[in-house]
């Protein structure tokens, strides 16, 4: 029957392994394309419209209703001019000092986070910019993948070259975890001060700045030495920081 359909295709050969192996990697290749290319159509979509939504906040409402199937995230988007100018300072003072300077990647801050934790023998700093954890946030999972950094890094360089400093900490500023369930700078502010984003005063400001590293657990830790340590600090820093236009 094999020859028989053979016959039916003059010079056509069967595939050997290699030849498998060789389709596989091209429909890898192709799959990989098409998901870039996803990506960088909603970027684009983004730099008018505002997401609803990310991978990040998708997963932790999937984690919450395993024990609370009707659980919502506290979250509502608020525009740039809606968020205080205070919040703006703490947040780039906390993650990212030289937000409005690099081009996605603060290559001194990786190589000084590298140094840190070579020197402890473990991960206690980061050097992820603005720009990265948004990445991250929008569209990675929380799973640990061998392609997750590199993935991190290409979407990255689609953010910067497509969206504007403002636009990007405008979306971050909206879209990161600030608590169990609680995202975004307005649903922070009245989940923590019951009160707007746009009216948080300056240690209040920097205290949810202090918080962005480890969310969860300040929502249940909130007056911590370290906390109060970390909320001082950036608050001291806040008036050096330039924020965008």
């Amino acid at each position: 029957m094999n020859d028989w359909l053979l016959n039916q295709r003059p010079g056509a050969r069967p595939l050997t392994k290699s030849g498998y192996i060789k389709r596989g990697l091209a429909l890898l290749l192709a799959f990989i394309v098409l998901y870039q290319i996803w990506i960088f159509l909603h970027i684009c979509w983004w730099i008018k419209f505002n997401p609803h939504s990310s991978a990040f906040m998708e997963d932790r409402l999937e984690i919450i209703q395993v024990k609370r199937p009707d659980a919502e995230l506290k979250y509502k988007w608020v525009d740039y001019e809606k968020i205080s100018i205070h919040l703006k300072r703490a947040v780039i003072a906390s993650e990212d000092a030289k937000f409005l300077e690099h081009e996605g990647f603060d290559w001194e801050g990786i190589q000084k986070a590298y140094e840190k934790n070579l020197k402890k023998g473990k991960i206690v700093a980061g050097g992820s910019t603005i720009s990265q954890q948004l990445a991250k946030n929008l569209f990675l999972s929380t799973k640990r993948t061998p392609w997750r950094k590199a993935q991190e890094a290409v979407i990255t360089l689609m953010l910067e070259k497509m969206l504007s400093k403002r636009r990007i900490l405008e979306i971050y500023l909206n879209v990161i975890e600030w608590g169990n369930g609680v995202f975004g700078a307005e649903a922070a502010a009245r989940h923590y001060y019951k009160t707007s984003a746009s009216k948080l005063g300056a240690g209040q400001a920097a205290r949810l700045a202090a918080m962005i590293p480890n969310p969860r657990f300040y929502d249940t830790h909130q007056y911590t030495r370290y906390l109060s340590r970390r909320t001082a600090t950036i608050q001291a820093r806040m008036h050096m920081v330039a924020v965008p236009k």
